[in-house]
Order: structure tokens, then C-alpha cells, then sequence
């Protein structure tokens, strides 16, 4: 087991440490080791397992980006791995400012292994959406389950979409014409990894399969195309399902955020 880790850990860091932006305004700039987004709801940073700089060099660099966005009167995102080098860089990111959110775990399977005919309950329907104001209803619940304004991820789908509708399928569970819970499937194009985000329930819906319906057909999608391995960031709530469904958990990730 521990070799298999090993290598899905080694592959994810081979193939899925860069970004493929957004959509829409978005562009993706480097710095260094560093890549990071522009445009988006807020900064994105991210960069290899090793970033090849220590001291005052790595100071400088964490420095650049903060007020990089500082100029722009952004909020940055800088995603980190628990496995990440140097092993000073979360002390380093707190020093300029950066505050830790909630971690999450990395999980990956093979989708062959996870493809299955979704199963959902009674009343619940699934379906694969595109237009605007589906993808608005999705912001909608989000923001709903999570407490805060999540408008700006309907931009970012409806980029998504419009900017390369191979590589992105967002589906949505409804129950009576409510979105109960929605989640989508990302492509990226030359590496063996598709990604699930998204998988937000309501409350009232949660612990009836919706979750895991929307994992095995996601699976089965990335399996018809010849995609050998899934991966996900997941939350608390979402990794020990995950788990149990066979993906196997090879890291955590953590965001740091500066807020001007």
C-alpha cells in the first residue's frame, strides 16, 4: 500500500501541481517556481513539492506575490501540501501575513474502479447543465451550504464552459426543480488525472447517496474517455466517504490567504 501511495502522490505531483485557468479574464502569469491566476474571484498561487528556494530568498518570494495582489486590491490564495519543501514555507507564509484555512485531504482512484450506474434516491434526478441560469442556481446553493456569498462561482462556471466545454461537465441533483446538490468533473488536457469539485448537498438532502451517485458517474464519464485516475480536495465530511468508496488519500492541502 505504501508504494501505491508513493506512486499516485509522485504522479499528482508530476502532472497537477501547474493550473489551467479558469476562463473568461482570467490569465495564468509565473514567478519563479510559482504560477499563479489573475482575475479570478480571488489570487491563486501554487508552485512545485520542492520550490527550490530557502531564507531570505523564499522571504522575497512570498513577499512578491502578497504584494502583488496587495497592488491589485486582491486577496490571494497560496495552496500548499503537507509535503511540500522547504518544510519552513507554512511558518514563512504566517510570517507575511498569510492566514491558514481548513485543511483538506488528497484523494485519488482509479475511475474505473469507482464507475458505477449512479444511484439515487427517490424524487431526485441528475443532469449535466450549461446554461447560465442553471449554473446560477448552483452558485445559489452553494452559497446557501456554505453560509456565504458564493455568487462568483457562477462566473467562473459559465467561463469554464464557454472557454472549453470538453474538458469541464457540471451536473446537478434536483429534487421538485431545487438543486439539491451539484458538482462537476474537470479535464485537463496531456495528464491522467480528472478532477471532482463541486459535490455541495443541502442539509436537509445529505446522507441519501446523493454524493456518492454523483462520484460514480463522474467515474464513469472519466473512464469513457480514457481517463485512468480521479482526484479530489476533500473536506471533513466528504474524505471518510471517499475513502470507503476506494480512493486513497495521499496528502492534505492546505490554503493560505492574505486579505488586504
Amino acid at each position: 500500500m505504501d508504494k501505491l501511495i508513493n506512486d499516485l502522490r509522485d504522479a499528482y505531483d508530476a502532472q497537477l501541481r501547474g493550473v489551467t485557468p479558469p476562463g473568461g479574464s482570467t490569465r495564468v502569469e509565473t514567478d519563479g517556481p510559482l504560477t499563479r491566476v489573475v482575475g479570478w474571484h480571488r489570487g491563486f498561487v501554487t508552485g512545485p513539492r520542492d520550490l527550490g528556494v530557502r531564507g531570505e530568498e523564499l522571504d522575497e518570494l512570498i513577499a512578491r506575490q502578497r504584494d502583488y495582489y496587495a497592488d491589485r486590491g486582491e486577496a490571494v490564495e497560496w495552496k500548499t501540501r503537507a509535503h511540500d519543501l522547504p518544510g519552513d514555507l507554512t511558518d514563512r507564509l504566517v510570517a507575511a501575513g498569510f492566514v491558514a484555512e481548513d485543511p483538506e485531504t488528497v484523494l485519488i482512484g482509479r475511475s474505473a474502479d469507482l464507475a458505477a450506474d449512479p444511484v439515487l434516491p427517490e424524487g431526485v434526478t441528475l443532469r449535466r447543465v450549461t446554461s447560465g441560469e442553471d449554473l446560477r442556481r448552483i452558485a445559489a446553493m452553494e452559497s446557501t451550504v456554505w453560509g456565504e456569498d458564493w455568487s462568483w462561482l457562477a462566473d467562473d462556471l459559465i467561463a469554464r464552459v464557454q472557454s472549453a466545454p470538453e474538458n469541464i461537465v457540471v451536473l446537478v441533483a434536483e429534487a421538485g426543480g431545487e438543486v439539491v446538490c451539484a458538482a462537476w468533473l474537470v479535464f485537463k488536457d496531456g495528464v491522467d488525472f480528472a478532477g471532482l469539485w463541486g459535490g455541495s448537498t443541502l442539509e436537509e438532502w445529505r446522507g441519501r447517496g446523493i454524493y456518492r451517485a454523483m462520484v460514480a458517474h463522474r467515474a464513469q464519464l472519466a473512464a469513457a474517455r480514457g481517463v485512468p485516475y480521479l482526484y479530489v480536495d476533500a473536506s471533513a465530511d466528504s474524505a471518510p466517504i471517499l475513502g470507503r468508496l476506494g480512493l486513497h488519500a495521499v496528502t492534505t492541502t492546505t490554503p493560505y490567504v492574505w486579505s488586504p
